[in-house]
């Protein structure tokens, strides 16, 4: 099963061969601005050149000060020392500008090959995992890994030549000064590695924690009308306090981490600084050397104390980008459980010849839920599935779509199985209108056409008025460019079926599932509607599930599941004369109505 990995199982241990594998993943997404990112480098060289020169012309600067008091040498040396700024803000800006060019692009991209890889997901899936920490991960994941693919590895080319470069310019000034320098630096590699690994555990499990209350803001939003019909706002507050708690213990864990590891690089830098400073300064004394050569000597040893410091920040960059990638990652490599075939068979000219042969399902640690059942649903005929609640009915309807794999016999289409076609054709010749309608965010107009992308205004109005849907659209002052807001909330029970329906219709498919439509309704909603499924079910293969079974008379066959099985099949007419399960359920529900 799918699950969230959590960091503390995690534990201390060397980039590994797997880490390596995941950094080369992430900086494969850089290839299309790899041209980019390569001026950017070339401009962080040119960069880095000014800043070498930088010192050097600031120690003139002081020797002609302090020992020559030549004043036209020293207005030179000013042009200099600002043509030296000028070129390295520059270049700096190039890079600056390229390199987050790249960390956009990079996570832009790394969003929709995400997002993509998830909509080709089962609904099992999603059903294991919650949406919260899915979006966790389509958002704050990918972005704790933007600075790694773009300024990172600019850094991990550039910042290695300026150290060496700094390195060989003060062993050329002197030698013993450097070995000041050089002993401090050992001292604040083994601190970022020890303290970097502990960054990176934190970093994940801040990752985990964050996407944990994700979750939960999801489904408490989502589901904001139970929360507040039964006045949980306070119980669902301290929830998410609580677990915000956490990712706050965490994140101050992580704070704590990186509060101990800068000072102690920082005071290893600039203790070796401070010897620097007191060695050259006797050595200045005994006129070894002078001061500018001095001053210029500090100066690189701030460029060695930035350039480490550095080296720290992308350590520590890249084990929390390690810790969000392999989350990201273990989405990218989720498997779907519906496999595609290896040769497609065409579903041409579909005519809606469904059969069920001994089919059995299961959902895993629940059990069969499906129990061999056999049925045909000839083209064009209505088929109503009834019984009692937990039967098997809409897990029956929704392997027609493969949105699961039957685990025992087969579903045929027109004689062919439906895992021989592709998942995309399969469901084109295939609609659904659920109970609980789902519409999107946008126009109504939107959500009718999104039945069929392209469709003209001509076609979407004609869809609405054989659903009944047009003169209530009409009503509005937009019209059918209404808004109609997250899953339709600002439209009635009835108004959301009739455009579900009318989606249905412009999608034009052979295979009909209505599954509950008309259960949730009032009774004048539920005539519009019923009209509206009269007119979508003409000359289709329709399966209706159906609670009230006083809505099912018509259909040309009854199937009645219980436990899994086919118990009995029939006319409305035929099962009540035969008795049995489907009788009694009919009484019952007659007598209820009475009531």
């Amino acid at each position: 099963m799918f699950s969230l990995p959590r960091s503390r199982r995690e534990p201390a241990r060397p980039p590994s061969r797997r880490d390596l594998g995941q950094l080369r993943r992430l900086l494969a997404y850089t290839r299309p601005y790899r041209w980019g990112l390569v001026v950017a480098g070339l401009a962080s060289l040119v960069s880095t050149a000014f800043n070498l020169i930088f010192p050097q012309v600031v120690g003139r600067l002081i020797d002609v000060s302090f020992l020559e008091a030549n004043l036209a040498r020293l207005d030179q040396l000013l042009f200099v020392l600002l043509g030296v700024f000028a070129g390295q803000a520059v270049f700096s800006g190039v890079q600056s500008y390229l390199v987050a060019r790249a960390g956009e692009g990079v996570v832009a991209d790394l969003r929709k090959s995400l997002y993509a890889h998830l909509l080709t997901l089962s609904p099992r899936f999603f059903e294991r995992n919650k949406t919260g920490d899915i979006t966790s991960r389509l958002t704050s994941d990918i972005s704790t890994v933007q600075a790694v693919v773009s300024s990172t590895l600019v850094q991990l080319f550039t910042q290695p030549l300026v150290l060496v470069s700094t390195l060989a310019i003060l062993f050329l000034t002197n030698w013993k000064l450097t070995a000041l320098i050089l002993a401090v630096v050992p001292v604040v590699i083994l601190a970022a590695i020890f303290l970097g690994r502990m960054i990176r555990r934190a970093s994940k499990e801040f990752q985990d924690r964050v996407a944990d209350a994700n979750a939960r803001a999801e489904e408490t939003l989502s589901g904001i009308r139970v929360v507040q019909s039964f006045t949980a706002e306070p119980q669902e507050t301290r929830r998410y306090g609580q677990l915000i708690g956490k990712s706050f213990q965490v994140a101050m864990r992580r704070a704590l981490l990186g509060a101990v590891l800068n000072p102690v690089v920082f005071f290893a830098i600039f203790a070796a600084l401070g010897l620097v400073l007191w060695y050259g300064g006797r050595l200045v004394a005994l006129k070894e050397i002078g001061p500018g050569q001095l001053f210029t000597f500090v100066l690189y040893t701030f460029n060695i104390a930035a350039t480490v410091g550095t080296f720290t920040g992308i350590f520590t960059q890249l084990q929390s980008a390690l810790g969000a990638s392999s989350r990201i990652f273990e989405l990218l490599d989720e498997r779907p459980d519906l496999p595609e075939p290896a040769h497609p068979k065409p579903l041409s000219a579909v005519q809606g010849h469904v059969r069920f042969q001994n089919v059995r399902f299961g959902y895993g640690e629940r059990g069969e839920v499906l129990r061999g059942v056999s049925l045909e649903a000839k083209p064009g005929q209505v088929v109503a599935v009834v019984g009692p609640s937990g039967a098997g009915k809409s897990t029956l309807v929704a392997l027609i779509p493969r949105f699961y794999d039957v685990t025992g016999g087969g579903i045929t289409i027109d004689g062919l199985d439906v895992r021989e076609v592709s998942l995309r054709e399969l469901r084109s010749h295939v609609g659904t209108v659920p109970q609980e309608t789902l519409l999107f965010s946008g126009s109504i107009a939107e959500n009718i056409g999104y039945g069929r992308p392209g469709a003209g205004e001509a076609e979407i109005v004609a869809a609405a008025k054989a659903a009944n849907a047009h003169d209530f659209i009409s009503a509005f002052p937009e019209g059918y460019g209404t808004l109609v807001g997250e899953r339709g909330v600002k439209l009635s029970g009835g108004q959301r079926q009739r455009i579900a329906i009318a989606r249905a219709l412009l999608k034009n498919p052979r295979i009909l599932i209505l599954d509950e439509a008309t259960s949730s309704l009032d009774s004048e909603s539920e005539m519009l509607v019923q009209e509206a499924l009269e007119t979508l079910m003409r000359g289709r293969t329709t399966f209706v599930i159906a609670h009230r079974l006083s809505t099912v008379r018509r259909a040309d066959m009854i199937v009645v599941l219980e436990d899994g099985r086919v118990v009995q099949q029939g006319t409305h007419e035929e099962l009540l004369a035969a008795g049995g399960l489907y009788r009694d359920l009919y009484e019952l529900q007659f007598r209820e109505e009475e009531d």
